[in-house]
């Protein structure tokens, strides 16, 4: 069994191991980073200009469709219909009774 000295002698070796691991690490990227920069014709300014791909899409809301005239609420006509809309529609009401 190794003594207390021992491992710690170890550990420090295996953490200077590690760091100097990190550090080779590091440079391959950067330098792997480097290169497909110089493939595409990119900058830094378009590294942080973020995803051109996704340009066209802002995320705004969608107006409301439908309203709840007791209790004010609305839905976009999108996704799930809402359960104050499924519980009036089931007790008879058309959902053209709801529209904005």
């Amino acid at each position: 069994m190794a003594s207390l000295q021992e491992l710690l002698e170890q550990k420090e070796a295996l953490d200077r191991e590690i760091e100097n691991t990190k550090q080779q690490e590091r440079a391959q990227a950067i330098e792997k980073v480097r290169s497909l920069m110089s493939q595409y014709g990119l900058t830094v300014a378009d590294l942080a200009a973020g995803n051109p791909a996704k340009k066209g899409k802002t995320g705004k809301k969608v107006a409301a469709k439908y309203r709840n005239t007791k209790t004010g609420e609305t839905w976009s006509g999108r996704g799930l219909q809402p359960k104050w809309l499924k519980a009036q529609l089931a007790a008879g009401k058309k959902l053209s009774d709801f529209a904005v």
